[in-house]
C-alpha cells in the first residue's frame, strides 16, 4: 500500500475515494525507562529510550491506518498527517495519531 502525505500519488490517477482513516496508538513509558531517559536529562544528549519509543508508536499508528485503509478496499492513502500529544496527570503517555484519505488509485 502507497502512503503519502502528498494529495496524490504521482504517475497515478485517484479512481475512488473510501474516506478518513485513521490510526491511534496511546503508549506509556515505564518507571524504569522514565529513569533511564531522565539521566539523558541531567548529563545531556538524546534519549534513545524515549525516541524508539516514539518511532515504535509512529509505526503502529501507521501500520493501524493503513490496516483500516485496507478494510475498505483502499490500496493508498494520501494526505498523511502524524499528530503527536502527551497525556495523563505526569504526561507519563504519549499519543500518536496518523490519519488520511484511503483511496483507490490506477
Amino acid at each position: 500500500m502507497i502512503v503519502t502525505t502528498t494529495p496524490g500519488v504521482e504517475g497515478h490517477n485517484i479512481v475512488e475515494y473510501k474516506g478518513i482513516v485513521f490510526g491511534e496508538v496511546i503508549a506509556g513509558v515505564n518507571m524504569i525507562k522514565d529513569m533511564v531517559a531522565g539521566l539523558s536529562n541531567i548529563f545531556g544528549g538524546r534519549s534513545a529510550t524515549y525516541e524508539d519509543e516514539l518511532i515504535q508508536a509512529r509505526q503502529q499508528a501507521v501500520n493501524e491506518m493503513q490496516q483500516r485503509a485496507a478494510q475498505l478496499g483502499a490500496n493508498a492513502v494520501v494526505g498523511v498527517d502524524i499528530d503527536y500529544e502527551v497525556l495523563g496527570a505526569d504526561n507519563g503517555m504519549l499519543m500518536v495519531t496518523a490519519s488520511g484519505t484511503a483511496v483507490v488509485i490506477q
